[in-house]
């Protein structure tokens, strides 16, 4: 230890002792003269008289004394009642030669002086001795932390990391935990090997890499990865939070980083995993002007970067960090030697959530045969979090109906209630709108199955959802895909329509029942011609760019407002085209529209191999039954066309 670290270590003690002798003498001068000293109360000699006569009274005067000099009286009495003393004063009057004697009748004892203070004994052990005694207990609690806490960088212990510290395999994860990340997991396998066996690395000369970047969507398992390594290795694990090293007073977000990393040291072999690296890793400002309240967030990245050059790979410390927001992250941090690796964790595949949901129903007690498999279709694009959600609702629900063991018909309503929410069961619709509901939906199936290579339907219903869905019709495609073709994106976009179509057909009206067919479709073929390349006009030209493509993959035009324009009109010529389609595919359906949409209503919930069935035999339901919104005009031009 220097020098300067001595003198910083006798700061915490020399300001606790400072801090002690400043409340004592506070405390001695206002506040225990008031606690131990009895209050004088000052009253009028016909109040004393009336004491000395009044013998109802329970408040007696058990002594006096007289002051001849400033010719007062000062007597202390006491209450028999609640034994209370209280001491009073008085001027006396002059030549009252009675008072002596009526002082004697009420059985006064005549004193020299009555003390207003208590036994000066007592007076110094609470006012002295009980405060520094109670300094110095509270003492050895604090000052062990205050020294830990300023080593050499301050006083309060604000530079201290806090993170988290996880001795060996505490973290009680490992890779059998982490399901439908294989890549990952393999990418990570040789950081657990080095810290397990750092000498044939050494050996040949090679180096651990410093630092591990996990980025990926939210909920995809990053965080566990980062313990199943240390899990894995046995080697203690810090975690901390980026926005820990976020504080309010300069400096300390880099006095953290400092101890953070001289804790890693001395703990080596060690896992330090950052989370949310992007709270203290963004860009650094580069305008000329005064950057301002980034001031201290680039100084704990400054520190950030300054340690992980500083300390020694083959030490055994490993900098794992974790982001679903790399594109801001400054290019400093990403550079080789300090974050040497990037792992993506991307949205599990199918295998990889069938893989999750075994892990997670390890614990949960099923009844019969689950097809977790069927789940693992029916949730595509969900992450890990999810799919252990997922689990969770199962069980809740199985409970709440009454039951010990989850059922598949547990788990497909789980994915629902993730999915669409709760069912509103209580939620008053009234026929007519729920006749249009009910077109609506089978509108949307009904375009689904009359095309070639559409994803088939599993459900269909109109029970509104908590998520403010009125109905929905729930398609599940057969095989993972990961590439998406013009015919197929023109097959959804169809889909999209039908909804409003069959409103169209059968009630000659539109509702804002389509409104979010209508995002969707719209964003769908928008990305069609900016993004995808699938446009005549603009052929092979990227139109437009996604920001935080882990964060709800946000879109920006990079093109001049002319082309904005252009890109527009194709937007609803395309969505136009799709939408005369489900137009022609559902006047050549009608009466199969009719017929379907009677079975739903009468059901409110029907699986997609009811759907089929009703939807391949013959025809077995009069023509155009549904009862018109509006005027019913068109629904009589649709049944005089066909």
């Amino acid at each position: 230890m220097n020098i300067n670290d001595r003198k910083n270590n006798w700061k915490p003690i020399v300001l606790y002792l400072v801090s002690v002798a400043v409340i004592i003498i506070l405390a001695n001068t206002f506040l225990f003269p008031r606690i131990l000293n009895m209050t004088v109360t000052e009253v009028p000699y016909t109040g004393l008289l009336s004491m000395l006569e009044d013998a109802s009274s329970p408040e007696k005067i058990k002594e006096a004394s007289l002051d001849e000099d400033n010719r007062t009286l000062r007597f202390l009495t006491e209450n028999e009642e609640t034994k209370e003393k209280r001491l009073y004063e008085t001027n006396i009057w002059p030549n009252d030669a009675e008072l002596l004697q009526k002082l004697r009748a009420a059985g006064v004892e005549i004193s020299v002086r009555i003390p207003a203070q208590t036994n000066p004994l007592l007076v110094f052990m609470l006012s002295w001795l009980l405060p520094i005694v109670l300094f110095v207990l509270l003492g050895q609690f604090l000052l062990p932390k205050l020294m830990n806490g300023a080593g050499g960088q301050n006083v309060l212990s604000l530079g201290k990391s806090n993170a988290k510290i996880y001795i060996e395999s505490e973290t009680g994860k490992t890779f059998a935990d982490v399901a439908g990340q294989d890549e990952a997991k393999e990418a990570l396998t040789e950081i657990v090997s080095f810290l397990h066996d750092t000498g044939k690395y050494k050996a040949i000369g090679a180096r651990l890499p410093k630092g591990a970047l996990l980025v990926g969507p939210p909920g995809t398992g990053k965080t566990l990865l980062a313990k199943a390594v240390a899990g894995e290795a046995k080697v203690p694990f810090f975690s901390i939070s980026g926005s820990e090293f976020v504080e309010m007073f300069v400096g300390m977000g880099a006095a953290k980083v400092r101890d953070l990393f001289k804790q890693a040291a001395e703990k080596a072999p060690c896992i330090v995993f950052i989370d949310e690296i992007d709270t203290i890793g963004k860009k650094r400002d580069t305008g000329m002007g005064i950057s301002g309240g980034n001031d201290e967030r680039e100084q704990t990245l400054n520190q950030l970067l300054a340690e992980m050059d500083g300390f020694d790979g083959t030490k055994g410390v490993v900098i794992l960090a974790a982001t679903n927001r790399p594109e801001i992250l400054d290019p400093a941090l990403l550079r080789p030697g300090r974050f040497d690796r990037r792992i993506p964790v991307e949205l599990p595949d199918l295998r990889g959530r069938e893989a999750i949901l075994k892990v997670h129903a390890r614990d949960v007690r099923f009844a019969g045969d689950i097809d977790l498999n069927a789940i693992a279709r029916a949730t595509s694009g969900a992450s890990g979090a999810d799919l252990a959600n997922i689990i969770n609702e199962a069980a809740l629900r199985a409970v709440r109906e009454g039951r010990d063991a989850v059922s598949q018909e547990d788990l497909m309503e789980s994915v629902e209630t993730v999915i669409a929410g709760y069912q509103r069961k209580g939620a008053v619709i009234s026929e007519k709108e729920k006749r249009i509901i009910a077109y609506h939906e089978i509108g949307h199936a009904l375009v689904a199955a009359r095309q070639k290579n559409a994803a088939p339907v599993t459900k269909i219903t109109i029970i509104p959802r908590t998520s403010g869905a009125l109905g929905y019709t729930m398609q599940v495609d057969e095989d993972e895909k990961v590439l998406l073709s013009r015919e197929e994106a023109m097959i959804q976009l169809t889909t999209l329509t039908g909804g409003r179509s069959a409103e169209e057909i059968v009630f000659g009206s539109v509702t804002s029942g389509a409104s979010n067919d209508i995002e969707k479709a719209t964003r769908l073929a928008r990305a069609m011609i900016t993004r995808f390349g699938m446009s005549s006009h603009f052929d092979m030209v990227a139109l437009e760019t996604v920001n935080g493509q882990y964060l709800g993959g946000d879109t920006s035009l990079a093109c001049s407002p002319d082309t904005s324009a252009l890109i527009d009109q194709e937007v609803n010529e395309t969505i136009r085209g799709a939408h005369e389609k489900a137009l022609s595919i559902l006047k050549d359906n009608r009466q199969k529209l009719d017929e379907l949409a009677a079975f739903l209503l009468e059901k409110e919930t029907i699986t997609g191999e009811e759907f089929m069935a009703i939807l391949n035999r013959p025809i077995s339901l009069p023509e155009a039954t549904a009862i018109p919104l509006g005027d019913g005009n068109a629904d009589e031009q649709a049944q005089e066309k066909e």
